[in-house]
């Protein structure tokens, strides 16, 4: 049996619908779609606030699926993944706020508020979770300092919000959920004790549901809106992209590492039960939920938003900036160049990224980077070193042998990223595809609908089967 399936990547920067054509033994894709997702800025009591415009990036959700549908009148289902942690708080099923972006600022006295209430040592032992500063806990606690929490009867991370809107019936599915902080890192379902320690109303929370859950249909006026039958159907996915784009990846063997890299590079290893070390809290390693219960033991790096924020800081100067010549100017540097700490907190917000690479690497006696290709040199070797050191730390956590790296995503088509990683890391790596979190969602959702069976392991042969990968072998070989 083959059928037709609809994956909605919903990214940082950017979302894409994506068709799927899926049997046993096909998996085809195509990119009906793409739109930019920009965030918005506003004066909140005479202080900049950064949200989403959800509602634009709704609108052309079902821009996207209309044009999935007119192209496959069969459709059998849709599927939507995005980003972590941001949600939609609403009263009585109306939005009572623009979603806030998790670059806004407003977590700072969060933060300290929920440890006062819930020390970081025990709260890592309920959760699993690293230390983010937009992690959705404290952008809750930030909530209910302002008064809002209170307000609102639903929480809805940002894949189950639009869900909601396609069909009425509102759910957390439980890989996304796992980033909010709020889950029992054990039996992943909300920890009440938690929530009432914080300060958070237990109401607000809806009913927990795994990745390939049959939501239901469309409703009437989306299928009318979408030209599409009443019988089609929302499925959920690994709804955090991560998630989805773990399912993708092309492995034969269970000894690998991978990095998920886009705007933020995750980098980790897959496990069946979650590791709560005080070692692995110290190097800032997380437990989160992924497809059919596995656990995503992995660290947050920046990742290419360090090249993509300088890229637009130019751009702004008036320089005009082609980004595969930057690449390949970047890629002639053989003299010495600056390695920062790609994690330092500095690099999260938006605004004029050079300057503050430059301002790290004066205060680190490093070589500080003059022209773009030397500023691009530099963001990717620290990618790197990054990558290579959550490899390293991972696999010496949680005593798992790693002997190849798949890095997937936009990130895999970075030759010279791909190359630095795999002389950092001294193992081969395998870099594709670049829509793996698509193709993750589209694996959950063919498995539901009836059109291909089996476990992760399987899913992921009949990526390895259609995708092949680029590999790239180390130059200097350094043992993990």
């Amino acid at each position: 049996m083959v059928g037709t399936v609809a994956a909605v990547d919903l990214g940082a920067t950017s979302g894409r619908v994506i068709l799927g054509r899926i049997g046993d033994n096909e998996l085809g894709l195509r990119q009906v779609r793409r739109f930019a997702n920009d965030p918005v800025r506003v004066n909140e009591s005479g202080l900049p606030a950064l949200h989403w415009d959800i509602l634009e990036l709704y609108r052309n959700v079902i821009a996207g699926v209309a044009t999935a549908v007119s192209d496959e009148p069969d459709l059998l289902s849709i599927g939507i993944d995005s980003w972590a942690v941001d949600y939609g708080l609403l009263r009585q099923g109306r939005l009572l706020q623009l979603p806030y972006h998790y670059r806004d600022g407003r977590t700072v006295p969060a933060v300290r508020a929920a440890h006062a209430a819930v020390d970081a040592e025990r709260m890592y032992r309920t959760n699993g979770l690293q230390f983010l500063p937009f992690n959705s806990v404290y952008q809750l606690v930030a909530d209910r300092l302002a008064g809002t929490h209170d307000l609102a009867d639903q929480f809805l991370l940002i894949p189950d919000l639009i869900d909601y809107w396609l069909t009425g019936y509102a759910y957390a599915e439980r890989t996304n959920a796992s980033t909010t902080g709020l889950l029992d890192v054990y039996t992943r379902e909300w920890n009440d004790e938690l929530i009432a320690e914080l300060g958070l109303h237990r109401r607000a929370f809806p009913d927990l549901v795994d990745a390939g859950t049959r939501i239901g249909t469309v409703l009437p006026e989306v299928a009318l809106e979408l030209g599409a039958p009443r019988s089609l159907e929302v499925t959920t996915v690994g709804s955090h992209d991560t998630a989805s784009a773990v399912v993708a990846i092309p492995a034969t063997t269970d000894d690998f590492a991978y990095v998920s890299c886009g705007t933020w590079g995750l980098v980790g290893v897959e496990l069946d039960a979650p590791i709560l070390s005080e070692s692995g809290r110290a190097a800032n390693f997380t437990n989160e939920g992924g497809v059919d219960g596995r656990v995503r033991y992995l660290h947050n790096v920046m990742g290419l938003w360090l090249l993509s924020e300088s890229v637009r800081t130019w751009e702004h100067e008036g320089r005009t900036i082609d980004l595969t010549a930057l690449l390949e100017q970047a890629a002639t540097i053989t003299g010495p160049v600056a390695r920062f700490d790609a994690d330092d907190p500095r690099f999260l917000p938006p605004g004029d990224m050079p300057a503050r690479i430059a301002a790290y690497c004066a205060e680190h006696d490093q070589p500080v980077p003059r022209t773009p290709p030397e500023f691009a040199r530099s963001i990717l070797e620290s990618l790197a070193d990054a990558f290579a050191n959550s490899i390293r730390l991972a696999s010496r956590v949680t005593g798992k042998t790693v002997s190849v790296v798949h890095l997937v995503g936009g990130g895999s088509q970075n030759r010279l990223l791909c190359q630095l990683t795999a002389d950092r890391t001294g193992l081969p790596v395998l870099a594709g595809p670049v829509e793996a979190t698509a193709i993750g969602n589209i694996l959950v959702q063919a498995r539901a609908q009836g059109l291909i069976r089996g476990t992760l392991e399987s899913l992921r042969g009949l990526v390895a089967s259609t995708f092949e990968p680029t590999r790239y072998e180390p130059r200097l070989v350094r043992a993990l």
